[in-house]
């Protein structure tokens, strides 16, 4: 999003930042990727006790390649031990990617829940990847681009309350020469090597408590468990240790599909037979969000489009997003000033925002766009953005933020951020996001981490499908913007990657003048919420199963809408509100 048509931010996903884009969408294809380092096995003394030589010791098998691929599966037949260059002993693994083969090598390692971890390898070549998936806990990833010499990569990680087991794997590029890997080490507690019998399916599930946004579920113990995976609609959402569990970040007035599945070191049982949750109705005076909503940017300035006050936009649209909050000389914090050039009284724009609140409208503040400067990435800068914020709700009675940076963000700080202006305005704050493709692209990048931190609270994320060049999907494939296969695609790996169905919405821009490129005629919005709703309208991409939940739709902007005639809201708006 763009104060200047967006023309602009063409420029920005050019040449090596749209390369980096491309690697980052490998991360999903390739699992989530992991940060790398350790301490060795040699570095346990001689005198050390048997616990302490149990938490070094190197838990991967054949580390060094000395004995081929045994204990490892290379993708494709990519890999092979060779003898030269080797960083100690007589091996090393050399892995060639091809056609869109990455080369990924991995090995599944038994862990203990709860235990720290270090993982590192040595590596060279060009784009050599190291990661740990499946810790139970956010992965992170490393990576270098290119080591002429062996360059040791680096990560540690906490393993969740009920894993068992990680898979540690290396992987290139495709496009790239191969990568040579050797002396990769995972350091920590041992767990049980997989043997004991996969559990059985639990029985007995059934839904409990529900409030507008949760659902408890119970259910009956099952033997040889170790832990639980909880299924919402199909998707993983939780795991746990015990027999019961509460589903957070659900739409008021909305049933949902539950199932449950029993794991251990060995592996993880069939799932239980389903049952419905349906949450209560949302409470409160302010207008909430429907099941299925559009939104749209209200722009605050003048540049080409038509200049609307809130008054004007269009009725199609459930909520509005007042582009941009200005950051201030208080690090963190933001303000909001109306534009001159608007004619716009302080008076008339909060009696506006009241009247579409009463219309049953959202409206809500936007932090960000292309040029937006707003740092939040300590505590003080986390308080001064929540304090700020909630004053411009006070102020002009916004219904929450919108979070709209395009130039980082740091998840831990942000987290913080808004949970302490939802614990300021209270459960009715709405929060929603329009992050670039390249920032969804992994479970590891900033703003994908922010979102599932704060799932429980969370409303929509509205990636913007446009100004990226191509992407990958969570097939794997490579998608160019412009088609309903990039926007199935591309929210497939929101969807499959822990966000909610109904956190997750279409941003494309309402006429070809509000983005440098990516603009689709509305019939292709339409099509794509009709595949990952309904199945129908795919292009080549169609989805494993539906998204019946789909929140909906966003675009850039009411104003260039206006300038087209809406056509955007006339033909998109009736769609949402009408998908099931």
């Amino acid at each position: 999003m763009d104060r200047v048509r967006h023309i602009g931010h063409t420029g920005s996903i050019g040449g090596r930042r749209r390369l980096g884009g491309v690697l980052a969408a490998l991360v999903l294809a390739a699992g989530a990727l992991v940060t790398v380092g350790g301490a060795t096995a040699e570095a346990v003394g001689a005198g050390a006790t048997a616990a302490v030589t149990a938490t070094q010791a190197n838990l991967v098998k054949n580390p060094g390649f000395e004995s081929g691929l045994a204990d490892w599966t290379c993708s494709g037949g990519s890999g092979r031990p060779v003898t030269s260059p080797a960083r100690s002993g007589s091996a090393a693994l050399k892995a060639t990617p091809a056609g869109s083969d990455h080369a990924r090598c991995a090995q599944t390692v038994a862990v203990r829940p709860g235990s720290s971890y270090t993982l590192s390898a040595w590596v060279q070549g060009s784009y050599a990847y190291l990661g740990a998936s499946g810790t139970g806990t956010t992965d992170g990833s490393t990576w270098t681009p290119a080591a002429s010499g062996w360059q040791q990569l680096t990560t540690r990680f906490t393993t969740g309350a009920d894993t068992t087991s990680v898979t540690v794997y290396t992987h290139g590029w495709y496009g790239q020469p191969g990568y040579f890997a050797d002396d990769v080490e995972l350091s920590g507690p041992g767990g049980t090597d997989p043997g004991d019998p996969i559990p059985g399916a639990p029985d007995g599930l059934k839904a409990g408590t529900a409030t507008s946004s949760s659902v408890t579920l119970s259910w009956n113990p099952v033997g040889g468990a170790t832990g639980y995976h909880v299924y919402r609609d199909g998707s993983k959402v939780q795991a746990v240790s015990g027999t019961s569990a509460t589903v957070t970040g659900l739409a008021p007035s909305t049933s949902y599909r539950f199932e449950v599945t029993a794991t251990n070191a060995t592996g993880e049982s069939p799932k239980s037979a389903a049952v419905t949750g349906t949450t209560a109705a949302g409470s409160g005076n302010g207008p909430g969000v429907p099941k299925h909503a559009v939104t749209g940017y209200w722009q605050n300035f003048d540049n080409g489009a038509t200049v609307q006050k809130i008054s004007d936009v269009q009725s199609q649209y459930d909520i509005i997003a007042v582009a941009f909050a200005d950051a201030t000389a208080t690090r963190g914090a933001v303000d909001f000033t109306l534009d001159p050039a608007l004619n716009y009284t302080e008076e008339r724009f909060k009696s506006d925002i009241a009247a579409k609140q009463a219309a049953g409208k959202s409206v809500v503040i936007s932090v960000g766009g292309e040029r937006g400067t707003v740092t939040v990435n300590d505590a003080t800068s986390a308080a001064n953005f929540a304090d700020s914020v909630h004053a411009l709700m006070r102020k002009y009675g916004f219904d929450g933020v919108d979070i709209g940076l395009e130039n980082g963000i740091d998840p831990t700080y942000m987290t913080q951020a808004l949970r302490a202006l939802s614990a300021k305005a209270g459960s009715k704050l709405v929060i929603t996001m329009a992050p670039q493709t390249i920032d969804m692209q992994s479970t590891s990048a900033g703003y994908f981490r922010t979102a599932l931190n704060i799932k429980d609270i969370l409303t929509v994320v509205n990636m913007q499908y446009y100004n990226s060049g191509s992407m990958n999907g969570c097939d794997g494939k490579v998608y160019s913007q412009g088609s309903v296969d990039f926007l199935t695609a591309l929210a497939c790996i929101q969807l499959e990657g822990g966000l909610a169905p109904s956190q997750v919405g279409l941003g494309l821009p309402a006429s070809p003048r509000g983005a440098g490129s990516g603009y689709v005629s509305p019939s292709v919005v339409n099509n794509a919420l009709d595949c990952l709703a309904k199945g129908t309208g795919c292009g080549s991409f169609k989805p494993a199963r539906t998204y019946p939940d789909i929140r909906g739709a966003m675009t850039w902007s009411t104003n260039w809408d206006a300038a087209n005639g809406s056509a955007w809201s006339n033909a998109v708006g009736p769609h949402v509100h009408g998908l099931p």
